[in-house]
């Protein structure tokens, strides 16, 4: 079953348990997965899925950054919410330790000499870890990484 099946499906169960937060926060990713299906004229995968939620999740971690510094808890407390349901259909996350074997594997397979080389070890992780860790962490890695040698 496809994350869109699923949402869908989940969708229906929270109309029928009458869980309106939960089913928002579907209506609305569904929404962004219908329209990047349409602006991208291509199929409804998981893929896309996997970028729309990770956007939506981006977003909603930048937005809570700014609510604690602003002390707005009431509405921290509802972002937090709004992310459990979004991490739920994303895929397991990696570890910082994986993410560190993935880069290693990448900079030995393309040998970077120097940061020109940088975007062809980020077009090797980026596939790999897309959706399942923060691709700024990993870019800084692969500098941190292309530095060393």
């Amino acid at each position: 079953m496809t994350i869109y099946e699923t949402l869908k499906k989940d969708m229906v169960e929270a109309m029928k348990n009458k869980n309106k937060e939960t089913l928002t926060v579907i209506r609305m990713v569904k929404s962004a997965m219908d329209l990047a299906h349409i602006d991208k004229k291509c199929d409804l995968n998981d893929d896309l899925a996997i970028d729309v939620l990770s956007k939506e999740v981006k977003t909603r971690r930048e937005s809570l950054e700014c609510f604690e510094k602003a002390g707005r808890d009431d509405l921290v407390e509802n972002l937090e919410r709004e992310l459990k349901v979004l991490e739920k259909y994303l895929p397991k996350p990696l570890s910082k330790e994986e993410v560190e074997e993935i880069v290693n594997d990448a900079c030995r397979e393309v040998n970077p000499t120097s940061m020109k080389d940088m975007g062809r070890v980020m077009g090797i992780v980026t596939p790999k870890v897309k959706g399942r860790f923060d691709l700024k962490q990993v870019s800084s890695m692969i500098r941190e990484k292309i530095n060393e040698n």
